[in-house]
């Protein structure tokens, strides 16, 4: 069965969205959820985080966006609870008490005044408990159903990914019609640069030209790993110059033993263009996943 998504940054996020966040490293959660968190808190909105860590322990407030959230904490925008209050029974995860932990969470964010209310919690703890999976997915199921007709209700439901199998990676997701992702490196409307964690690199969306060329570059530098591949992702990009092929061949020679550029999921009309330069002059290049026709 075809299963609808929408992919949206993290920063267009909208009341009604329910969405989903597999994280595959900590800079990727923090990118995501401390700025899902930090937008809350500046905009004033009304955030509730499900978890037992301190205020300092949120991912990406105090790394990324220097902030001390305690002291959102104290006047009460920022709502942290506790997993054995939230959503736990006995010691075991207990959805039915989640879910009414949250749309308590909800009433009161409304009666309190807030425009809007975000909520997130990493319940990758929830999947590794004996059945945890399936009560998992009816929870997300009954959940889906409550904040997708809200008008001031958000939500991001985190997994670290190596929490659980792709099967269950993949059952959970498709209780979500809105799969979140960290805000772009760049975007003018014509070329758009996101990070990706999973594997490692940059997506690229739009046309690379000539006027684009330094932040291209200022941007894949700034990814570069010691003796690690680059992945660019080519899916979405309809155009690239060849002077940006050139800038590519640099980058790749210059790059750490060990290192290099692998181009995924390359466009036929794409791949014409470095056929026509020739794979033997891009060295530190490779063909990377994706068939090509």
């Amino acid at each position: 069965m075809e299963t609808w998504f929408a992919e949206r940054p993290v920063g267009d996020l909208r009341p009604g969205d329910h969405a989903w966040l597999a994280f595959a490293s900590g800079e990727e959660q923090s990118r995501v959820i401390g700025d899902f968190v930090f937008d809350g808190l500046n905009t004033q909105e009304k955030v509730v985080y499900v978890t037992d860590s301190r205020p300092l322990e949120l991912p990406g407030l105090l790394t990324r966006h220097r902030i001390d959230p305690t002291p959102f904490t104290e006047v009460g925008q920022l709502r942290l609870i506790p997993l054995e209050k939230a959503c736990r029974t006995r010691g075991r995860f207990d959805p039915d008490r989640m879910l009414a932990t949250l749309n308590q969470e909800i009433e009161v964010a409304f009666d309190q005044g807030y425009r809007a209310v975000r909520l997130t919690a990493d319940m990758g703890w929830a999947l590794r408990e004996p059945g945890g999976s399936d009560l998992m997915l009816g929870c997300e199921q009954e959940f889906e159903a409550a904040v997708a007709p809200s008008t001031m209700t958000m939500a991001i439901c985190q997994v670290d990914r190596s929490s659980c199998s792709p099967g269950e990676l993949t059952a959970l997701r498709n209780t979500h019609e809105v799969l979140v992702e960290v805000n772009p490196e760049f975007d003018d409307g014509i070329l758009k640069i996101t990070r990706t964690f999973a594997p490692h690199g940059l997506r690229l969306e739009g046309e690379l030209d000539g006027a684009r060329h330094a932040v291209f570059a200022e941007t894949l530098s700034s990814v570069a790993v010691p003796k690690s591949k680059v992945h660019l992702d080519f899916t979405r990009l309809s155009f690239i110059d060849l002077g940006a092929l050139n800038l590519l061949a640099i980058y790749a020679m210059r790059m750490p033993g060990g290192g290099g550029l692998v181009l995924d999921n390359l466009r036929p009309d794409v791949e014409q263009v470095i056929e026509m330069v020739g794979w033997h002059r891009l060295p530190g290049i490779s063909r990377g996943q994706g068939e090509r026709s």
